[in-house]
């Protein structure tokens, strides 16, 4: 009797709020995505050209990928807190996901375009290929093939990291299981069932991108 009182077990009335929880992955997951890729190809780009750049961009690029990313989180959302700003903890997360993002994929860029072999660039060049014909037509396609697969697994790895969000009160799915598991005690069931959401959501991505490298090699 005292076991059911402390208890409540899990009932029909969890669903709507562990697809909230679901939601709100999915959400910060495709925001941080979209805003760190376009960030990395920005930077990853910028380095690649300008040996300014690469100097100065450097610092972030590799304090951003060495600190944890939960002491990011800390960090930041005391720095709006102390600054009198009410953040909310999506719009915190998708700040410091994008950037940590964005800096892992501007490394990719820039190591994808460093592999394109410079007769190619100069070969279309003379051709009477402008810059920014070049580097479409050319040096992008080329690297696209190099740096595809590391970016599908910095994707795959966000999608894990947003359970990290939680620390500054952002409940995704993860945080939810948690809040389920305190309230029902139904551990292994709820990260169960949280597990196979993750592996849902990351399997299918990596299988098709297995599938775009391979037509990318034969075009």
């Amino acid at each position: 009797m005292q076991f059911q009182l402390a208890y409540s077990g899990l009932h029909w009335g969890d669903i709507p709020f562990v697809l909230t929880g679901i939601w709100h992955t999915l959400l910060l997951t495709l925001l941080a995505t979209f805003f760190g890729t376009v960030l990395g190809l920005l930077v990853g780009w910028l380095r690649h050209e300008s040996v300014v750049a690469r100097l100065a961009l450097a610092p972030f690029v590799n304090v951003l990928r060495s600190i944890p990313l939960i002491i990011q989180f800390i960090l930041v959302n005391s720095l709006f807190a102390m600054a009198g700003f009410g953040i909310s903890p999506l719009f915190i997360g998708v700040i410091v996901l994008s950037l940590y993002m964005g800096m892992l994929t501007s490394e990719l860029v820039r190591s994808g375009l460093q592999s394109v072999r410079p007769q190619l660039k100069k070969a279309s060049r003379s051709l009477g290929l402008s810059y920014w014909q070049t580097l479409r037509h050319v040096s992008a396609p080329l690297a696209l093939r190099t740096l595809f697969p590391g970016w599908i697994g910095t994707v795959i790895g966000l999608t894990k990291d947003t359970a990290l969000v939680s620390v500054v009160g952002y409940i995704e799915l993860l945080r939810a299981s948690q809040i389920l598991i305190n309230r029902s005690n139904e551990a292994l069931l709820v990260l169960a069932g949280t597990g196979l959401f993750y592996f849902a959501i990351c399997y299918p991505i990596s299988r098709y991108s297995r599938h775009l490298e391979k037509v990318m090699r034969h075009d």
